[in-house]
């Protein structure tokens, strides 16, 4: 890790007072700033809250927006909950990890809050439902346009 990130994680813990109880909205920030959360984060964020590094890992683990590894240029969420696996969403995931690359993290995620339009996909934070392959697609090729 930089000098320039662990700087940059002090600030956020010190910008929550250095307070355990507010680790979420702590690991929230980093992850607005940063993408992720690192091993190296994690370590820093528990000697500086005065945390057990299981202790910090284990709300990284939990909350599926905190990501361990560094994630791709686009987040592209597939939701997988019952409305959305009734039209096609596991079909829909398949596709989806055959045709994504490395500039895309693929996630599964548990209801997207859009059942009517099922399936529904999220794409750097905007929603988007009835989606097949073709327009799934659509929306890849979107993404590599706006390069």
């Amino acid at each position: 890790m930089t000098d320039q990130t662990n700087e940059s994680i002090s600030r956020i813990v010190e910008h929550y007072d250095g307070k355990p109880e507010l680790l979420v909205q702590i690991l929230q920030s980093i992850v607005q700033a940063q993408g992720w959360v690192s091993e190296d984060a994690i370590r820093q964020i528990a000697g500086e809250l005065n945390l057990s590094r299981a202790d910090v890992h284990g709300v990284v683990e939990y909350y599926h927006d905190f990501r361990t590894e560094k994630p791709g240029k686009h987040i592209v969420k597939i939701c997988q909950a019952e409305a959305c696996q009734a039209m096609g969403s596991r079909e829909l995931t398949t596709h989806a990890n055959g045709a994504v690359n490395s500039d895309v993290t693929l996630e599964s995620v548990y209801c997207l809050g859009n059942c009517a339009c099922a399936p529904a996909v999220m794409v750097n934070g905007k929603t988007h439902g009835r989606v097949s392959e073709e327009r799934f697609d659509a929306l890849l090729t979107s993404l590599q346009e706006a390069k």
